[in-house]
C-alpha cells in the first residue's frame, strides 16, 4: 500500500462537491456562504470550491486572525480571494480573547489546550454572526484526516452547517487543491491553525500527514488490521497503533450528543 492508492478522478471530486454545496445551499434557503479564510490549504481549496459552485458573489471569506496568526498565512488569504474575486473582510479576534481573560476568574494562558481552543470557538460565533445576519450557510473546511483523529475544536471549526472536504484525506485535498489551482506556496507550506506561536498541526498530531492518511486508508477504507496496516506500509506499529487510539480517544468528538433513553418510562395510558 502506498500513497499513491489514495488517488481519485479529481475532476470528478470537484463536480460531485461543487453540486453537493449548491444542492446543501439551495435546499436550506439560504443566500450564499460564509466561511473562514486562513489561508491553508484546506480553507484555500473551499474557497475555490464554493466560487464555483454557487458564484464568486455570493461566497464572504472572512479572515478571523489573532495575535498568534502568522502574517504569511493572512497574505495568502488575501491572495486567495483576490484570484477569486469573493468578498473577504477581517475580523480580528484578539481584543475579544483578551476580553474573555479579563472576565474568566480562571483563565490560565499557561493552559495551551483550553486557550488554544478558545480561538476556533470565538471564529465559530463570528461565523454565524455573520450568517445570520445574511442568511447563509456556514461551510467549514475540515479534512478527513484532522476529523478522524479528533484534530479539531468541538463547536469551533466543527461548528458550521457542511464540511466540502471532510471526506477527503490531507493528501487528496492537496491533489484537488492542485487540479483547483491554489497556489503551490499554499498547497505545500506547513499547516498550522495559529492556536499559538510557532504551533504546526503535525509536530502537534506527532505524525506527518503523509503517514497519518496512509495509515488512515489502511484501517477505515481497506478494513486491515493494525498489524497488516504496518506489514503493508512500512511503518512502525508503534506508530500505527498511535494513530488508532488517537480515533478510538476521538470519537466522542465524531457522534451525536449523548442523550439518555427514557421515553420508555412514560406510564401505561388507562382507557
Amino acid at each position: 500500500m502506498k500513497l499513491e492508492d489514495l488517488k481519485l478522478d479529481f475532476s470528478l471530486v470537484k463536480e460531485r462537491i461543487e453540486s453537493f454545496v449548491k444542492n446543501v445551499i439551495d435546499s436550506a434557503g439560504a443566500d450564499g456562504a460564509v466561511m473562514g479564510l486562513s489561508g491553508g490549504v484546506d480553507s484555500s481549496t473551499v474557497a475555490f470550491l464554493l466560487a464555483q459552485a454557487i458564484g464568486p458573489e455570493r461566497v464572504l471569506a472572512l479572515m478571523l486572525p489573532s495575535s498568534t496568526t502568522p502574517s504569511q498565512d493572512t497574505e495568502d488569504a488575501f491572495a486567495v480571494a483576490r484570484l477569486l474575486g469573493i468578498e473577504v473582510e477581517v475580523v480580528n479576534i484578539q481584543p475579544v480573547e483578551d476580553a474573555f481573560a479579563k472576565v474568566c476568574p480562571r483563565y490560565d494562558p499557561r493552559n495551551l489546550l483550553a486557550s488554544g481552543n478558545l480561538k476556533p470557538r470565538l471564529r465559530m460565533a463570528f461565523l454565524y454572526y455573520y450568517a445570520n445576519l445574511l442568511n447563509r450557510l456556514v461551510v467549514g473546511t475540515g479534512n478527513k484526516s484532522e476529523i478522524m483523529v479528533g484534530y479539531f475544536t468541538k463547536y469551533g471549526d466543527s461548528g458550521v452547517d457542511m464540511l466540502p472536504i471532510g471526506d477527503l484525506y490531507k493528501t487528496q485535498v492537496r491533489w484537488l487543491a492542485k487540479e483547483l489551482g491554489v497556489p503551490e506556496r499554499i498547497i505545500w507550506k506547513p499547516p498550522t491553525a495559529g492556536l499559538w506561536p510557532g504551533q504546526t498541526d503535525e509536530e502537534e498530531m506527532g505524525v506527518k500527514y503523509e503517514t497519518l492518511d496512509l495509515i488512515l486508508y489502511g484501517l477505515i477504507e481497506l478494513g486491515y488490521t493494525q498489524e497488516k496496516v504496518s506489514e503493508e506500509t512500512g511503518i512502525p506499529i508503534e506508530t500505527v497503533k498511535k494513530v488508532a487510539a488517537m480515533v478510538a480517544r476521538s470519537e466522542h468528538k465524531r457522534s451525536p450528543i449523548p442523550t439518555p433513553s427514557l421515553q420508555s418510562l412514560r406510564k401505561p395510558i388507562s382507557n
